[in-house]
């Protein structure tokens, strides 16, 4: 397998990241610890959560991914060598809305670092865009982490080209640590606002793009084709129902094709397709068992022929 360097950061990360938005969720602990122990023994090392997973299901307040990937790690303290972590800050924990204010950010390190059992975060992103703060106040918040020894890198998520390249400009000129990554929403289906403006400042800027959903919510592995199918979904039916029209079908009918020529899956197939973009560091993708894992597993080594690509590119074109 072989690693990529994520940005300028000096981290080394495997080309597929585990997404930790289901452990403690549609995983419990004893099902995660599993899927990272599978993880890990596979020869992976990226692993994503946020402070905020997973805040939406009933009974949660946020925190629940760090907090069982912290056990895993108190359980087996050799594999934190091993692993390099992502989680993020900035969407509502309680604090009144979405915020990258100096103050929030100070305070939700701490709680992260407590919950994941670990001194240091490798990477540490912005979950959104917080427009009621300055671009420079939340950059020297993060600069004071680093400083500190908390954080080993910056990026962020679910920026746009602008804001992007305001933020990365604001990091050169005032001499502070720069968003060495970006996590959007990419996938087959969601193309468009990916490859228009942000693939290429990402690839000009050498900035690592670790884009999430990039199994669209589960709907490129095949196994929604009709409503019915969607309102089994765990993340809620109408995630996955907003890719159930004759473009999103279009797409399936070409993993299909593609699934036959190659022998592979179309979950394999369509990250393996990700995998082979422009600026792609390591596409997120998630497992709710370890047969799941298996399959993302396996993606890694899956490197399809040029005409398989145009087949993909063609049918998911926008």
């Amino acid at each position: 397998m072989q690693y990529r360097q994520l940005g300028r950061s000096g981290l080394s990360v495997s080309p597929i990241c585990l997404g930790g938005n289901v452990f403690g969720w549609t995983a419990d602990e004893r099902t995660s610890f599993s899927i990272l122990d599978a993880w890990v023994d596979a020869g992976f090392n990226f692993i994503d959560t946020a402070d905020v997973y997973s805040r939406w299901a009933p009974g949660h307040s946020g925190g629940e991914s760090e907090t069982v990937i912290g056990k895993w790690l108190k359980q087996s303290p050799a594999k934190r060598d091993k692993v390099v972590i992502a989680t993020k800050v900035g969407m509502d924990m309680g604090q009144g809305g979405i915020s990258l204010a100096p103050k929030w950010i100070a305070q939700a390190i701490e709680d992260s670092l407590r919950r994941l059992n670990v001194e240091r975060i490798d990477l540490y992103q912005a979950h959104r865009d917080d427009e009621a703060t300055p671009l420079l106040e939340t950059l020297e918040a993060f600069g004071k982490l680093v400083d500190a020894g908390k954080v080993r890198a910056i990026g962020a998520s679910n920026y746009g080209a602008a804001r992007l390249k305001e933020a990365l400009e604001t990091s050169k000129s005032a001499g502070l640590p720069r968003y060495e990554s970006l996590q959007p929403l990419y996938n087959l289906y969601d193309r468009a606002v990916f490859e228009k403006d942000l693939q290429p400042l990402c690839v000009k800027e050498n900035v690592g793009v670790i884009n999430f959903y990039a199994l669209a919510a589960g709907f490129l592995t095949g196994k929604y084709r009709k409503e019915e199918d969607a309102s089994k979904s765990a993340r809620g039916g109408n995630t996955v129902k907003k890719y159930l029209n004759d473009r999103g079908l279009k797409i399936l009918a070409a993993l299909d094709e593609a699934s036959k020529r190659t022998g592979a899956p179309q979950s394999r197939i369509a990250i393996a397709w990700v995998m082979a973009q422009p600026g792609i560091a390591s596409p997120i993708a998630s497992a709710s068992n370890v047969e799941q894992l298996r399959e993302i597993v396996k993606a890694a080594d899956l490197k399809l022929d040029p005409e398989t690509m145009k087949l993909l590119d063609e049918a998911s074109a926008e």
